[in-house]
């Protein structure tokens, strides 16, 4: 069998990357070791073309074009090129994308296409309250009617995407995103400090960040020695400005010498996400929606007390006050209530935390993850033979 994913996002060391791309990741060099042959398309994150072997994965990094206003189709006309270049070497038999990612694909006849559901332009339109833009849902709609199948990380994801657009009778499961709990297992730090307040993930207004600034001060009231650790690449505005610097100017400001305890560590690499988690006294994820989330399970996985998101899918992740604590990432009243409930419980937190690995390593485990896509991919390729 082999497998072709489309994504932009494969992490390459020193640039940032979100979490499709260690999804990806993971699961692309889980299936290599099943004996499958994998590959991965997408543009590069610099103007030139790479082909590499990672992990037993090919990667094909191809030069991005930039035209303003054609870019889609350039790109678009490239990776499809690729794809038939790499059918031909060695058939495809599925290609996998997100939600947007078959808009401008040309169907090869005999390998079958999947859609899996990490959160498309729909999805968090409806959960952000904003409008729908015309050209994105335009390729959406477009991407869903050429897909052969669907995979969703949530029942959520599922529910809410089928509100707006359709799955056209075609097969759907229901699988987690997985995590390698051999990566993300406990380890001692010699750098956890005592309340250490982390954070992990794109520094952007819908993963509850500024929120989560705001709650700082009801924090330090009840620890005054507390600290914020926030790791994570910069979001931008369409103006092009940086999200981070916005904080900076409108949030940190009226902090006075507390946002000498805030620190911005920028993006990090994937391999050294552990050993920021492990340094965490609790970590905070107050995403305003995720669709299933990895930074949450991950750190779970720990032994970490995770305080997570209410809505959306958070409380398919956790069972509050049992395996990690929900909370409301619009409310910062409510982000602090719940980080200084772990940091003033620290045994109970501790028994929170070995729940938390226990119950990830069962729902979210990397090996049962793998064989229900094996299962899925298979299933699809024999449902036409």
């Amino acid at each position: 069998m082999h497998i072709c994913f489309l994504t932009n996002e494969y992490p390459k060391e020193g640039f940032p990357h979100g979490g499709i791309g260690s999804f990806v990741k993971t699961l692309a060099i889980a299936l290599v070791k099943k004996g499958i042959k994998v590959s991965v398309v997408g543009t590069n994150y610099t103007l030139k073309s790479e082909t590499e072997n990672i992990d037993g994965v090919n990667v094909y990094r191809l030069k991005p074009n930039k035209i303003k206003g054609l870019s889609w189709y350039f790109n678009s006309k490239a990776i499809n090129s690729k794809l038939r270049e790499i059918h031909n070497e060695n058939p495809i038999h599925i290609i996998e994308s997100s939600e947007l990612g078959l808009a401008f694909i040309s169907k090869i006849k005999s390998v079958k296409y999947i859609i899996r559901l990490h959160g498309g332009h729909h999805f968090f339109a409806e959960s952000e309250k904003r409008k729908i833009n015309k050209w994105k849902g335009f390729q959406e709609k477009r991407s869903f009617k050429k897909s052969d199948g669907f995979i969703a990380v949530s029942q959520y994801v599922k529910k809410h995407t089928e509100k707006y657009l359709s799955f056209n009778k075609k097969s759907i499961s229901y699988i987690s995103n997985p995590i390698d709990t051999d990566f993300f297992k406990p380890i001692e730090s010699k750098h956890e400090r005592e309340n250490k307040i982390v954070f992990a993930g794109t520094v952007c207004e819908k993963k509850g960040i500024r929120q989560l600034i705001q709650s700082f001060p009801y924090v330090k009231k009840e620890f005054p020695n507390v600290t914020l650790e926030i790791y994570g690449r910069d979001w931008f505005f369409p103006d092009g400005s940086s999200y981070i610097e916005m904080l900076k100017k409108n949030e940190i400001p009226y902090l006075g010498k507390l946002a000498e305890d805030i620190h911005f560590h920028g993006a990090i690499s994937y391999e050294d996400i552990p050993k920021a988690y492990s340094e965490a006294s609790v970590c905070i994820f107050p995403s305003h929606m995720e669709t299933q989330g990895l930074v949450a399970p991950e750190a779970m996985a720990m032994e970490k007390a995770v305080v997570f998101t209410k809505y959306g899918p958070g409380p398919e992740a956790i069972k509050d006050f049992i395996t990690g604590l929900l909370c409301d990432p619009y409310n910062p009243e409510d982000i602090a209530k719940k980080i200084v409930w772990v940091l003033s419980n620290k045994e109970e937190a501790k028994i929170i935390g070995e729940k938390a690995r226990d119950f990830v390593c069962g729902k979210y485990e990397l090996n049962v993850i793998v064989c229900q896509n094996i299962d899925f991919f298979e299933s699809l390729i024999n449902f036409s033979n």
